[in-house]
């Protein structure tokens, strides 16, 4: 039995950044003795069911989540660079209620909050915090970026203002894959965990499922950055530190947060989502002014075909009946 849930994880679902297929990601961690593994693919739920069924058919706990980005003011602002930049924010679902919001969540970020990215406000995840788990998410969150521009103050606003939300289901994230800026602001992120009385949680950026696969991750983010693979000054993940790592793995990154490492197994038995299948849910519909559902559904159907066939002959009439029927 295991000690450690990975709760960031990357799948084939983030279109051209994720390299890790689900099947690979499942057997592997099963065969690391873990015994949960969460989905958190970028602004999208595609990949949910397919991973749920994958983690249940190995005897594993899908925790099903995402990473979203947050808009820097309202979701609706389009306004240049300013609108361009977004924070990411891990949300995992603990129940029903928090798989719905986080369907609602994802829904409005592509149909209203569209800009480059998928991307929500504060104000509509405060409206959909029910059911949910936040994490502080990777140096994109809005904690990182504040504490890395030297300003706490800004860092401890971001928090506070999250944990107001979540409130015992906010965490802050601590990540070590080696690189400078993450050391950088893990002990700001432990004090701001300590002044607010915040748990953390060790996670790892999962973007693929060993370190060999890390040039192919690489691959894929020059073709989304349309930039080619030897040119210096591109994007690239530092490293090849983005792997499913081991318990041992894990703690040997982060030695001294034990408690945070052993608070990824809190979360995952906080997320205890049962996903149905094959059970039919129609939308509930009733008709206006007391009326019977049939008879209002043949109203606007005569009144439909007066419109649009106002010399509808007999045939076209019977077919109508038949398609009522």
């Amino acid at each position: 039995m295991g000690n450690f849930t990975h709760l960031h994880v990357h799948t084939q679902y983030s279109l051209l950044d994720g390299a890790a297929r689900i099947p690979d990601l499942v057997k592997r961690a099963k065969s690391m003795g873990q015994t949960a593994l969460a989905i958190t693919d970028h602004g999208v739920m595609y990949g949910v069911v397919d991973f749920y069924k994958a983690c249940k058919k190995e005897g594993i706990q899908p925790v099903i989540g995402m990473e979203t980005y947050v808009a820097p003011r309202s979701m609706q602002d389009r306004e240049g660079s300013q609108d361009r930049e977004y924070a990411h924010l891990i949300l995992l679902c603990k129940n029903e209620t928090g798989y719905q919001n986080l369907m609602v969540l994802s829904s409005e970020a592509f149909l209203h909050g569209f800009y480059y990215r998928p991307r929500i406000d504060y104000e509509l995840l405060e409206q959909h915090s029910e059911g949910l788990v936040c994490l502080s998410a990777c140096l994109a969150g809005d904690i990182p970026q504040a504490l890395l521009a030297n300003n706490y103050d800004l860092a401890l606003f971001h928090a506070k203002r999250i944990q107001g939300m979540f409130g015992e289901d906010f965490y802050i994230e601590l990540q070590n894959h080696g690189i400078p800026e993450q050391i950088q602001v893990l002990p700001g992120l432990r004090k701001i965990a300590a002044e607010i009385g915040a748990k953390c949680v060790v996670t790892n950026d999962v973007h693929y499922v060993s370190p060999d696969d890390a040039e192919a991750q690489d691959v894929l983010l020059c073709i989304q950055t349309q930039r080619f693979v030897d040119e210096p000054n591109r994007m690239r993940m530092e490293g090849d530190q983005f792997f499913l790592k081991s318990e041992a793995e894990m703690r040997l990154a982060l030695p001294e947060d034990v408690e945070a490492i052993a608070n990824t197994m809190e979360v995952a038995e906080k997320c205890n989502l049962e996903i149905q299948f094959g059970i039919r849910r129609m939308p509930s519909f009733v008709a206006p002014n007391g009326m019977d559902n049939a008879r209002y559904l043949r109203r606007l159907c005569d009144e439909g075909m007066a419109k649009k066939l106002p010399n509808a002959d007999t045939d076209a009439r019977a077919r109508l009946d038949y398609e009522l029927s």
